[in-house]
């Protein structure tokens, strides 16, 4: 059997070098997966539901008579569920809806001046859709990340679309947290039919929720068009970056690093550490734990992407971590919250031995679809705030007006509106006229 043995001194390496070692695997997104999914979605804008059930039966080779799943059907997927996995989801589900709701913003109601009332409130976006892979297996947990924030938020409508079949454990959790409509459609074309609509499949205002190659080159295409849906990110494989020092825990660091490369043979992890004595003996962890592991092959690919890197000392550490910008952060260090002061860009961060990533990929609280790829230098974890939207109201009196008229215009004849000066002047005249 192969094995993972992959240890580099940052500081033996010159600046392109450890640049190199910092970059992500190439994401594939090829000229014919964007021509194919192109004319998929122009296929379904024209044919509807006749293209779906086509596209159905090349790639998931399932004949389909209605794509909506009966009431009845989701009502008795609970049958299926065992009860420990029940227990397991209900504690999710309050865990998730108890982080979320603190998230609950108040609205802005302010004067900035006499008479001149500015307030800020937040709408529920009015109905959205949700795409649960299938893949290796069924993702129900992404259906509680997504669906508890829509609830809280308000969202009128949640769809639902995911490859048929769809398992219980998703049709279950799908009922529990209150999904409105669910159908067994999946890839570009599941997409392309939350985006524009079919005959008896509503049109959503925003997409959220992760898929392969084609699912992702089908969210971005259908965001670009004029009467297209928002979607929540694109994101990348998975990602894990652990900081460490000389008091952690090998064991554990090497069930983070391999819990993480689970994912997808496409998925990167990295421990940066200035212990050479624990680097070492992760090393040997992760050796001696993959031989228990069934999706080995797989994990040693994705370990392929990855390295244990030694630094001189923490504060290298840290540059490093801030540069690379990791969607999963793991600080298992002596003083993890005198690291986190430090850090600047993380998508979501574990601190201290007994906070495994994994707690957040499933019942913490936190919600785990997260910005990969270094975006969480400008973007954030998916939040309630993805499932409303801002709007601005302001009001002013008479009084209010009028004191603020003469900035008014001339702001406006600085910049040679001539129509936005009209606007407050007729205003202004009718008020010295008839007060």
């Amino acid at each position: 059997m192969k094995y993972f043995n992959t240890i580099v001194d940052w500081n033996m390496l010159n600046s392109n070098e450890q640049k190199n070692i910092l970059l992500r695997p190439i994401i594939k997104s090829n000229s014919f997966i964007k021509k194919k999914v192109k004319e998929i979605i122009k296929n379904i804008q024209i044919s509807g539901e006749k293209a779906l059930r086509e596209y159905t039966i090349l790639f998931e080779k399932c004949h389909i008579n209605e794509f909506e799943v009966p009431k009845e059907k989701i009502l008795s997927s609970s049958l299926y569920v065992n009860q420990s996995l029940k227990n397991a989801i209900s504690i999710a589900k309050k865990n998730i809806t108890s982080f979320h709701k603190a998230q609950i913003l108040p609205p802005v109601d302010i004067e900035t001046q006499v008479g001149v009332r500015c307030q800020q409130i937040y709408l529920p976006l009015s109905s959205i859709g949700i795409y649960i892979p299938s893949g290796i297996a069924p993702l129900f947990s992404t259906v509680l990340m997504l669906s508890i924030p829509a609830k809280i938020a308000g969202c009128k409508e949640i769809i639902l679309c995911s490859p048929p079949p769809i398992s219980n454990t998703i049709l279950y959790a799908a009922n529990i947290c209150g999904v409105d409509k669910i159908f067994q459609i999946g890839g570009a074309q599941a997409i392309a039919a939350l985006a524009f609509g079919t005959k008896n499949i509503p049109k959503v205002d925003k997409i959220f929720g992760p898929g392969n190659a084609y699912v992702t080159e089908a969210k971005l295409q259908v965001s670009s068009f004029f009467n297209g849906p928002q979607i929540d990110m694109l994101a990348g494989p998975s990602e894990l970056l652990i900081i460490s020092d000389e008091t952690s825990n090998a064991d554990f660091i090497a069930s983070d690093l391999l819990s993480q490369a689970e994912h997808s043979v496409s998925s990167q992890v990295i421990l940066l550490t200035p212990s050479i004595e624990l680097a070492k003996k992760v090393v040997i962890s992760i050796n001696n734990q993959l031989k228990n592991l069934s999706k080995s092959d797989d994990i040693l690919t994705a370990l392929n992407n990855s390295v244990i890197i030694l630094t001189k000392d923490l504060s290298e550490c840290i540059k490093i971590s801030n540069t690379y910008a990791p969607e999963h952060l793991i600080i298992q260090t002596k003083e993890p919250r005198l690291i986190l002061k430090e850090i600047s860009n993380a998508s979501s961060i574990f601190l201290g031995p007994w906070s495994p990533e994994s707690a957040g990929d499933y019942a913490s609280g936190t919600n785990h679809v997260l910005p990969t790829y270094g975006k969480s230098v400008s973007s954030s974890a998916l939040g309630l705030c993805d499932f409303k939207k801002r709007v601005l109201i302001q009001e002013l009196t008479s009084q209010g007006f009028m004191d603020l008229s003469n900035t008014l215009e001339t702001l406006s004849e600085a910049e040679k509106l001539e129509a936005h000066k009209n606007a407050v002047k007729i205003r202004v005249d009718f008020l010295k006229e008839n007060i």
